[in-house]
């Protein structure tokens, strides 16, 4: 280890507080499991570094039940909004509180450096529970005129769905599980959480946070496990009304199929292959590292990353020529060592698909810039990776790859739309992003592309926008009020009078 002083003493801490055995969080106490533990791997350096319980139907069954009976207590139904307001901006500042050792967990479960851990997985976690507070006070219904006879004050009001399973992933686990939890808490509903078994960690350090912040017993339940065991289980569970879950699109599908027959309210946010679009007048200096990190970023392994660049021919040698300098100056090591820019995939398993997406794209005739391949050490670690000579019919280039690869294209035809279509050219429509210093083409660029969120000139997650996909890239929106909105149900009264 080559910690730096300051953090040492940090991970020291981190790592004892994850490593007892965990058990599943139930009615505010800890349920030891009943199978056999899962070994939770440090993906940096392939060890264990603590364990999770196996749940299955039996847990999620105890965990629905409590989360039931709090949601129709009158504790909760009569809370007043400002109360959980007041509760969810006490979990953010618990949060802040322990930023340091929640991103020392989150390197050692995740592999993501502890800088940028440290300051978007947990400052974007505080940053949507603090937001998404606000909402608890503002959820209100309005008045609206009525036409049919007799005299009627007809409004709408808005009432939380009920018990919320979440389902979160493990790229980006704690900022992904605060935003989820504190939009449906703000909403009124009750909470199951199941984490991903690859990185449940932090997910289960927050329930303790939440127990710690003064919530009731009951609002926030954990079970861990298999996702096709505790997963499964908890999407069948006909006592859950709300089921948010990120992941992958086929695990989406999966969901939409199990519960079209009881028609739970969904919520999917799923896989990406963002297009990356750069013109001749664009800012190189900003955007070269920008690009490079959209895709190289927590080693590719997020939804929106920008793994389809296209590249003006005037701008495209320079460009490459910045990219490949720029990648080969990242240095790919353990999230806890100083300097570290890149550090691991999340299991073997994920290594070995990157790895044969890499050899199926030069198996295709695309070229190989720079990286391809992974060191000869322990840990699931591969060099960033850029190809050239891509085609659209290529797999690298059609299917995500959800890790540090990128496909650069060029283009020369300066018909906005026909580029639009190139780039809209995929079963996915999460984010794209352009790169310009012409307004007239960032507007044009942002009304064509076919994506839920849309960046010029940087990238970024800003909670008051909402956030989703369009295609195969999800239903439903996260972040703003949409977020929100996404754990209620509207109600139409008319009184006559």
């Amino acid at each position: 280890m080559m910690e730096s002083t300051g953090n040492a003493a940090i991970f020291e801490q981190a790592r004892a507080r994850i490593a007892r055995p965990f058990g599943h969080f139930i009615n505010g106490l800890w349920e030891a499991g009943s199978g056999e533990p899962i070994a939770v791997v440090n993906p940096a350096t392939e060890q264990p570094i603590g364990s999770i319980a196996a749940g299955g139907e039996a847990e999620v069954d105890r965990a629905v039940a409590a989360a039931r009976q709090r949601f129709e207590s009158a504790e909760w139904t009569r809370m007043p909004a400002a109360e959980r307001e007041r509760l969810l901006l006490r979990l953010a500042d618990l949060v802040e509180r322990d930023r340091d050792e929640l991103a020392a967990i989150e390197t050692l479960d995740n592999g993501m450096p502890f800088a940028p851990a440290r300051m978007m997985a947990v400052g974007s976690a505080i940053s949507a529970i603090r937001y998404n507070a606000g909402w608890a006070r503002r959820m209100t219904g309005e008045e609206a005129p009525v036409s049919v006879p007799g005299r009627w004050h007809g409004y709408t009001s808005r009432e939380p769905l009920g018990v919320a399973a979440l389902i979160v992933p493990w790229n980006a686990p704690f900022a992904i599980t605060c935003n989820k939890v504190s939009a449906a808490l703000a909403a009124g509903c009750t909470v199951v959480l199941k984490p991903a078994e690859l990185a449940p960690m932090s997910g289960l350090r927050l329930a303790e946070l939440v127990q710690e912040a003064g919530f009731p017993d009951g609002c926030l339940n954990v079970v861990t496990g298999l996702g096709a065991q505790a997963g499964a289980a908890l999407v069948r569970h006909p006592g859950v009304d709300k089921i948010s879950f990120t992941g992958s699109t086929a695990t989406g599908q999966s969901i939409l199929r199990e519960t079209a027959g009881r028609l739970t309210r969904v919520s999917l946010e799923l896989g990406g292959k963002s297009a990356v679009l750069v013109f001749p007048d664009a800012d190189l200096e900003k955007a070269i590292p920008a690009v490079a990190m959209g895709i190289f970023g927590n080693s590719g392994q997020v939804c929106a990353a920008g793994s389809r660049l296209f590249l003006h021919d005037s701008v495209f040698d320079r460009f490459v020529t910045g990219l490949v300098d720029f990648a080969e100056k990242l240095m790919v090591g353990p999230g806890d060592q100083p300097g570290v820019a890149l550090g691991p995939l999340i299991s073997a398993g994920q290594k070995e698909r990157v790895m044969g997406y890499i050899a199926a794209g030069e198996a295709e005739g695309a070229q190989i810039a720079t990286g391809g391949s992974a060191p000869d050490e322990p840990g699931y670690f591969v060099k960033p990776t850029i190809f050239v000579d891509t085609r659209p019919d290529m797999r690298i280039v059609r299917e995500e790859i959800f890790g540090p690869v990128l496909s650069v294209m060029r283009f020369s035809d300066d018909n906005l739309e026909n580029l639009a279509r190139q780039a809209n050219d995929s079963i996915y429509g999460l984010s794209a992003y352009v790169w310009t210093r012409d307004l007239s083409t960032a507007h044009a660029m942002a009304r064509y592309l076919r994506a839920g969120s849309v960046k010029v000139n940087g990238s970024g997650m800003e909670f008051a926008l909402p956030f989703g996909g369009f295609k195969q890239s999800g239903i439903g929106r996260e972040n703003g009020r949409e977020g929100v909105e996404a754990f209620i149900e509207k109600k139409s009264v008319m009184i006559g009078w």
